[in-house]
């Protein structure tokens, strides 16, 4: 099973979800998150857009329903022992199997938490599960209850998170080697993302943003790439590396542009959103290095990772983006 936490850890978790069902008065939990499900159990898909569920009773017991093309997947990616399928034929509904679960359980006549805050739950499911559920249970809103749980990051988590935040530099530093007049954005991904993967990572939830030149500023993923300028213009880009669903993104600005004696050395051209530097360039419209343009420099402070490599100096014009664990 590729599950990247101990079973200590895993267990550990268990138990908190359960101790915050009975404390809020519930007899179990129904979650269509797949943020929740990857926590509670290493459960990983992209199948969450149709319609599954992990159920956990007050008591810890834990079963899954999924569609039949993620029942492999259950069992490889987590540690749930009790999964059933649904099969997704014209005119199934999957509500009556997720009741015939919560019999099973014996949540009948009980009280339960839903995850109704959910892209895993559409409308057009939830009203056939509600009517499934009319005289069956009671059920409330429960769908910040798992994610207050895992607010609290345990010691493993946190240095996952740290290993992402190392690897947004590697990628950085890729984007730093390649960035010139002409480059391709293309090769400059394809870098960032390489160093990502070699160093240990993995896709992130959001895919790696690059820009450059009129799309320097944007702050979401397009498709098409497009060849750096060759006047003074700006690379942009935002590595979020994944190290075990634990990132650490970090939006960063490089210039790539000419000055008078020749290309603008790494340490003077590019920047990074370090904290405590927030003077923005006045102008970027002409040739001149980022001191020239209103930027000011500054030392990079060694943050969780504890590494500072070799950016001795940084341009910044921006604050840093936390980094978070999903």
């Amino acid at each position: 099973m590729p599950i990247h936490f101990s079973p200590e850890e895993m267990q550990a978790r268990k138990d908190r979800a359960a101790a915050a069902i009975t404390a809020a008065g519930l007899d179990g939990l129904l979650m269509f998150k797949q943020e929740s499900m990857y926590w509670l159990t290493g459960y990983d898909t992209f199948g969450f857009s149709m319609f599954q569920c992990l159920v956990m009773t007050a008591d810890g017991r834990i079963a899954l329903l999924t569609r039949a093309p993620d029942y492999g997947t259950a069992f490889y990616t987590s540690d749930i022992t009790d999964v059933r399928i649904w099969v997704d034929v014209e005119g199934m509904n999957p509500a009556m199997d997720l009741r015939a679960m919560l019999d099973d359980l014996g949540l009948a006549g009980s009280r339960v938490g839903i995850e109704l805050d959910s892209y895993g739950l559409r409308a057009s499911m939830w009203r056939l599960l509600e009517a499934e559920l009319d005289g069956f249970l009671a059920w409330e809103d429960a769908s910040t209850l798992v994610q207050e749980v895992r607010r609290a990051k345990s010691p493993q988590e946190l240095e996952y998170v740290r290993r992402a935040a190392e690897l947004a530099d590697d990628a950085w530093d890729e984007a730093v080697r390649l960035a010139g007049p002409g480059v391709d954005e293309a090769e400059i991904l394809a870098a960032m993302q390489g160093a990502v993967f070699l160093g240990g990572g993995d896709y992130a939830g959001n895919e790696l943003i690059i820009g450059s030149g009129p799309g320097a500023l944007m702050v979401r993923y397009t498709s098409g790439r497009r060849r750096l300028d060759a006047d003074a213009r700006s690379l942009s880009a935002l590595p979020t590396p994944c190290r075990s669903t634990c990132t650490g993104p970090a939006r960063r600005r490089c210039w790539h542009a000419r000055t008078p004696s020749g290309p603008a050395p790494p340490s003077a051209r590019c920047s990074t959103c370090t904290p405590g530097c927030s003077t923005a360039p006045a102008s970027a419209s002409t040739g001149s290095t980022p001191a020239a343009t209103g930027w000011a420099p500054c030392t990079p402070r060694c943050g969780p990772t504890g590494r500072c490599s070799t950016r001795a100096t940084r341009w910044c014009s921006s604050r840093t983006t936390p980094s978070s664990c999903t």
